[in-house]
C-alpha cells in the first residue's frame, strides 16, 4: 500500500486500506481544507500524472529540490552538502525514480530536518531510501503523520551532522525551526528559514505569520524572540521555501528591519 498523500498540503499519511476521514494538518486553523472537499493522492497516481523531481544547483554546496508540476504547497526543499554527510532541509510530497539516483550520486541524505510540520512531505519515504535520521522539535511530535522509529525529538537545538545547526525559534509553530550553514554564500554564512521567516517578493526584506494562507500575524513579543533568536547566528544569505526566494546578501540587516516594520505596522505606526 502507498501511504496517503494529502492534495492540499502535500504531507503523507501513514498507508491504510481506505483514505483518512481529514487531514489534521489542513484542520488547524494555520492551513486550510480545499474548496472542493478534503482529497488525497499518492506517489504512484503523482507519478502517472507527470509529476517529476527538479534539482537545480542554488550554490556550491546546496542543491534546490522541488517538484513539477508543483504538489500542495509548492515547496521547495534544499540539500545541504558537506563532508561529513549531506542534510535535506525541508521535503516535498513526492520525487521520481530519476531524482532519487540524481540525489544517490550527490552522496544520499544523512539526515532530513524540517522547517515546520506543512513542509514534512514524503519525509518518510526519503528516510526509507536513504537510512537517514528524522530529526524533529518535540514541541511539534503532535503533528507527525506517518510515525517512524528513526525519527528523532529534539528540545531546542540540534546538529544533523557536524558544522550545521538547527535551532527552534518558534512563531508560525511552536517547533518553528531554521538551520544555519556557516559555508554558504561563499563563506558569510547563509540561513534556512522555510517560512518561519518567510522571504517576500522584495527580497531585502522578510516575513512572519501565524497562518499565511488565512492572513493571522503574530504578536509582537513572538516577533521579538524570532529576530532575537537568530541574531547569534552569523550569515549573509537567507533561503526561504520556494524557488527563487531569497535574501541575497545582508539577511541579518533584513530580518532586523522586517522585525520592527512589523512590529510597527501592528501597533499602528507607519515604519
Amino acid at each position: 500500500m502507498d501511504a496517503w498523500i494529502c492534495v492540499t498540503c502535500g504531507v503523507q499519511r501513514s498507508a491504510t486500506e481506505t483514505a483518512p476521514d481529514g487531514c489534521p494538518i489542513c484542520l488547524d486553523e494555520r492551513q486550510y481544507v480545499g474548496w472542493g472537499g478534503q482529497r488525497w493522492t499518492t506517489r504512484e497516481e503523482l507519478l502517472a500524472g507527470g509529476h517529476r523531481g527538479v534539482l537545480r544547483e542554488e550554490e556550491p554546496g546546496l542543491v534546490g529540490i522541488g517538484v513539477e508540476p508543483p504538489v500542495g504547497i509548492g515547496q521547495r526543499a534544499l540539500l545541504v552538502r558537506t563532508p561529513a554527510g549531506n542534510v535535506l532541509w525541508d521535503c516535498v510530497p513526492v520525487l521520481d525514480d530519476g531524482s532519487l539516483a540524481w540525489l544517490d550520486g550527490l552522496g544520499g541524505i544523512s539526515a532530513i530536518v524540517m522547517s515546520h510540520p506543512h513542509f514534512y512531505g514524503a519525509q518518510v519515504d526519503l528516510a526509507d531510501t536513504f537510512d537517514a535520521r528524522i530529526l524533529i522539535p518535540r514541541a511539534d511530535r503532535a503533528w507527525v503523520q506517518r510515525p517512524l522509529s528513526r525519527i528523532e525529538l529534539f528540545d531546542d537545538e540540534v546538529e544533523p551532522v557536524p558544522g550545521l545547526t538547527v535551532a527552534r525559534i518558534g512563531g508560525h509553530f511552536d517547533g518553528a525551526a531554521v538551520l544555519h550553514w556557516p559555508a554558504g554564500s561563499n563563506g558569510r554564512g547563509a540561513l534556512l528559514t522555510g517560512d518561519t521567516i518567510t522571504v517576500v517578493q522584495d527580497r531585502e526584506w522578510v516575513s512572519f505569520m501565524w497562518s499565511y494562507p488565512n492572513l493571522v500575524p503574530l504578536d509582537e513579543a513572538t516577533i521579538r524572540n524570532i529576530a532575537l533568536r537568530v541574531e547569534r547566528f552569523a550569515f549573509d544569505r537567507v533561503y526561504g521555501g520556494w524557488w527563487g526566494r531569497v535574501v541575497l546578501t545582508d539577511g541579518p540587516a533584513a530580518i532586523r528591519r522586517s522585525a520592527e516594520r512589523y512590529i510597527a505596522r501592528l501597533n499602528g505606526y507607519a515604519n
